[in-house]
């Protein structure tokens, strides 16, 4: 597998992470002739397109993300007392034997290993996003799915929902008004006990991960996908963990290369 590494992309980073956060506030809707007909789906509906496929640019995180750490560097991530207990005693024989060698592609840390990704509909109301990395599967869920399962797995249960507030003309300008931010914002419970880095750094099943996908074109026509993943844990974490990780369009699956997961 080819990842890049190279300069931070220009107008990704800080600001986007800023603006996914803190959406902008709808205008209020001017009176007018109600729509007739059954709303769209959210296939239809979609304010941009995120599927196909993509590669991690990783321009930040270097040490934690292409390589696996150390034991007991957990640095940058607010773990609490608990948390850098259970960092401490990582022991990735044990996982092997134990057959969790997938604990780092759970949904909470998977977005960070370094891959590719492969975004597509699975019908009009589901979204599917595939990894090379660990040949992992999540589905996003636009409502609750029917009869959905309640048992904690490596994605949980993810609903998701466009986020089509007025996008911004700059960051110190006013919304543009009318024109959809593009987000889809995801929000993952359900989760089985994983680690947000592969050297045991651990999120519980009480975590729940929020997402906000965001895609922008540059001049020279490269696309970017701009994944923001805020983690609330309140067993192991002292405060939010948010991180923001980019992402490439390629022109197709030429490069695409499923491989197993690893703990080491």
């Amino acid at each position: 597998m080819t990842l890049l590494h190279h300069s931070k992309p220009p107008r990704l980073g800080a600001i986007a992470l800023i603006l996914a956060m803190f959406p902008y506030l709808a205008p209020a809707q001017g009176r007018g002739p109600r729509p007739t007909g059954p709303p769209p789906t959210p296939k239809a509906a979609a304010p941009v397109d995120l599927t196909g496929y993509w590669v991690s640019i990783v321009t930040e995180d270097w040490r934690w993300r292409m390589v696996t750490p150390a034991k007991g560097d957990y640095a940058s991530v607010p773990l609490n007392v608990e948390g850098r207990k259970v960092a401490a005693e990582w022991d990735p024989a044990k996982d092997e034997a134990a057959g969790e060698q997938c604990k780092a592609y759970g949904a909470a840390g998977l977005m960070r290993v370094p891959g590719r990704i492969h975004i597509h509909w699975e019908n009009e109301t589901t979204l599917q996003v595939d990894t090379d990395a660990g040949t992992q599967s999540r589905t996003f869920h636009f409502g609750a799915p029917t009869g959905a399962a309640t048992a904690p797995t490596w994605q949980g249960l993810s609903i998701a929902d466009w986020e089509t507030t007025p996008s911004s003309g700059g960051f110190f300008a006013p919304p543009a008004p009318g024109v959809p931010s593009g987000a889809l914002k995801v929000v993952t419970t359900h989760l089985r006990a994983g680690y947000l880095r592969k050297n045991g750094v651990p999120y519980s099943e009480n975590a729940v991960l929020t997402e906000y996908y965001n895609v922008t074109k540059e001049p020279n026509g490269d696309e970017w996908l701009i994944v923001t993943t805020i983690v609330d844990d309140p067993k192991y974490l002292g405060q939010r963990f948010i991180t923001s990780t980019h992402f490439r369009k390629e022109p197709g699956d030429s490069k695409w290369s499923p491989s197993p997961c690893s703990s080491r």
